[in-house]
């Protein structure tokens, strides 16, 4: 059990795929203005990325053994049809929500955290729990990032910053910052 929960953690603090690996950027970026819809998008990204841990496993153990040549282009596959059920699904039961999150919810087929999840998960061989241990801490730790990111920049909504501090670039110097601080997990576990 302290693997599973080894995994979890790492993936979501220690590892971050968005601040500290630097994948996700896209949604990281674009959907985080309110801390509402970043929570929305961090939900589908949990299950995008449960989903993938599945059927990555699976493909993994059964198919790509004989086929190793076609592991990223099936994992591009799988990718894309989760993220267009997951698309239907939302439009279906929140059209709000689905209008929210505009174009950066069929943007997460593209989310290379979702296909690095899925390589990072086979190289290391995890089993199918703790490959979905995995995955769950890689979309709590994207959903951390979006949701503190959003808050931040709700709050500065609140207070005037000066001129040229304003728009992205302030948002680029938060993004820094948050990055910063969640390297400093890195040394975890090191025993020192």
């Amino acid at each position: 059990m302290g693997d599973l929960v080894w995994i979890l953690l790492s993936a979501m603090v220690v590892n971050n795929f968005t601040l500290a690996m630097f994948l996700g950027l896209c949604p990281f970026m674009g959907v985080s203005g309110r801390v509402e819809t970043a929570l929305r998008m961090g939900l589908a990204n949990i299950f995008v990325l449960l989903m993938t841990s599945l059927c990555a496993w699976t493909l993994e153990t059964f198919v790509l053994v004989r086929f190793p040549f076609l592991r990223i282009i099936a994992f591009i596959v799988v990718i894309a049809s989760l993220v267009q059920i997951v698309e239907m699904a939302i439009k279906k039961l929140s059209p709000t929500l689905f209008r929210q999150l505009g174009i950066y919810l069929p943007l997460i087929t593209t989310n290379c955290a979702i296909l690095g999840l899925a390589l990072f998960q086979t190289s290391r061989g995890y089993s199918l729990v703790q490959g979905l241990f995995f995955a769950l801490g890689a979309g709590l730790g994207l959903t951390l990032a979006l949701v503190l990111m959003a808050s931040i920049r709700e709050e500065l909504e609140l207070h005037d910053p000066p001129a040229v501090a304003r728009g992205m670039g302030l948002v680029l110097v938060v993004a820094g910052s948050l990055s910063m601080a969640f390297m400093g997990f890195a040394g975890m576990g090191s025993g020192a």
